[in-house]
């Protein structure tokens, strides 16, 4: 065998091993409910929770607490199955978060609160057509 067949299966089993350590490491996507049946059982991976951010009757934003240290916030965030639940986030928060159609927290549960490593925001203006203009006559 030559020397450079010999590296590239080297190559290929060292890339073989990073898939499939990062495979164990890679976060799910659940439920607030599912998320705290995990940290329950004692993981301490991060998990994905998809849903909306908690309005009232007429579409406003409700339930967002900024932190004591003036950087920090909290929100309360309704997954998919309609569980409410206030969301922990140690960083500012995000440009356009209010006006976010969906969103997506990275993190785990801390007690009784889930606490966001990350947020992933799908704003509508982004996906929105834009509108035409019409000329009169």
């Amino acid at each position: 065998m030559k020397i450079t067949h010999i590296l590239l299966i080297v190559a290929i089993a060292a890339a073989i091993g990073v898939i499939i350590m990062s495979a164990g490491d890679a976060s799910t996507y659940v439920t607030f409910d599912q998320a705290l049946a995990e940290a329950e059982a004692g993981r301490t991976s991060s998990l994905h929770v998809v849903g909306e951010l908690k309005k009232d009757e007429e579409g406003h934003v409700v339930g967002i607490t900024p932190g004591a240290d003036r950087v920090s916030f909290s929100f309360v965030m309704v997954d998919e199955n309609g569980t409410e639940q206030r969301v922990q986030y140690n960083e500012p928060m995000p440009t356009d978060f209010i006006k976010s159609e969906k969103v997506v927290v990275v993190g785990r549960y801390r007690d009784d609160t889930f606490v966001a490593d990350k947020i992933l925001l799908k704003c509508p203006s982004k996906y929105q057509e834009p509108t035409k203009l019409t000329s009169g006559g």
